[in-house]
């Protein structure tokens, strides 16, 4: 993928320059050397940035709704998407993980399992299932072998068949570190219930087995560790601090009883408090209160956002002018491709002799081609809606 640097959102032709002027003219990044350590550091003058794509549960999300066929390719968090998504420049793929009962962490998005048995359909709690149990749904490893229905309930209510192109067994961590393409990074997401309450000396057993493996398993594998639960990301720093947490926010999109879910700022205040390395947002958070982003990177905190409009590649091209870190999108091989066309900004030849004042100043001003303003004109009405 092209190195890339950030323009300053105040050179950005668009309506949403609103951001405080002065913002940062490159981003915080996120670095990760061979041993796996974080290394975060301010953006300053000089050279380009790099922009992540992450895969969103391997190459994307199974949205069994939709009419898009390439949202039901393969088996969302399985090992066989993760390794599709490895066929493209991705960075990392983010994936959700619970821990069984008996102490297993496995990869699995839902907080609960739908089966049918004697025709009448049955839902299972993932973390109350021992790990035999849990990877009796759905495909099995062993050839010949049939595993129990696996459903799934959409967010009308419907419970559907979960039907894919690409279908692949469950899975568990150890596997992914094992099976998975050893040049991507992991987004490991520290998945708990939001209707649920948890104290710290559970977290705490929780976040110890995902670590266990983790540290087992690991070797060079960039990891990143992610949750939307404020209690669970703020044990998950103190337990360790080789790999960089995130906290992850709706960015004010939706409300919930906990304040510190609730607003960019209050992510802001979190991870500043609890010495946390970045902040993940719905991309909406992000276009809807852009005077977030150099609040952001004044914290020194790295930004990645998620949502379907990261499946924009528009929607993606704003953010890096935003300076946006990364994005986590379902269309990988189309956002990786537009990411490669797109986001380049040249540098600008500065150190010719002929340049007058008014020259060199234009010259350190992003151009924006015929096709770059056409993207960000049709952005707009996206946004809006």
């Amino acid at each position: 993928m092209a190195q890339l640097k950030a323009a300053r959102v105040a050179d950005v032709p668009m309506a949403l320059d609103v951001l405080a002027a002065g913002a940062p003219a490159t981003s915080a990044i996120l670095e990760v050397d061979a041993a796996g350590a974080r290394s975060a550091a301010a953006g300053g003058g000089g050279g380009g940035q790099r922009f992540a794509v992450i895969g969103h549960r391997g190459k994307g999300m199974n949205a069994l709704a939709s009419p898009d066929r390439r949202m039901q390719e393969v088996k969302e968090n399985s090992l066989r998407s993760f390794n599709e998504a490895a066929r493209f420049p991705v960075d990392y793929v983010e994936f959700d993980v619970q821990v069984t009962k008996d102490g297993c962490p496995v990869i699995f998005h839902d907080n609960f399992i739908f089966t049918k048995e004697d025709g009448k359909i049955l839902d299972k709690r993932v973390t109350d299932l021992q790990l035999e149990d849990f990877l009796l749904y759905g495909p099995q490893n062993e050839q010949g072998k049939g595993g129990k229905p696996l459903l799934r309930k959409l967010k009308d209510g419907r419970i559907v068949n979960w039907n894919v192109q690409s279908d692949d067994p469950l899975c568990t961590l150890q596997e992914a570190f094992e099976k998975v393409n050893p040049r991507l990074g992991f987004n490991i997401e520290l998945k708990f219930d939001d209707n649920l309450e948890y104290q710290e000396e559970e977290l705490t057993c929780i976040l110890q087995a995902i670590l266990k493996v983790v540290f087992e398993y690991v070797k060079d594998r960039p990891i990143i560790f992610s949750s939307f639960q404020p209690d669970a990301a703020q044990v998950m720093r103190k337990l360790q601090s080789t790999y960089p947490v995130y906290f992850l926010t709706n960015g004010g999109t939706e409300i919930y009883a906990d304040v510190r879910r609730n607003s960019l700022e209050e992510a802001i205040k979190l991870c500043l408090a609890s010495g946390m390395q970045g902040i993940v947002s719905e991309a909406r958070g992000i276009f809807r209160h852009p005077a977030a982003v150099p609040k952001i990177k004044e914290a020194n905190l790295s930004l990645l956002t998620y949502g379907t409009l990261n499946n924009v590649p528009e929607a993606v091209y704003m953010q890096h002018l935003m300076g946006v870190n990364g994005v986590i999108v379902d269309l990988v091989q189309e956002i990786t491709e537009a990411v490669s066309e797109l986001i380049t900004v040249p540098e600008p030849d500065l150190n010719a002799d002929n340049l007058s004042n008014g020259a060199a100043k234009d010259a350190a001003t992003p151009h924006f081609s015929q096709c770059e303003i056409s993207f960000l004109l049709r952005l707009i009405p996206e946004l809006v809606q």
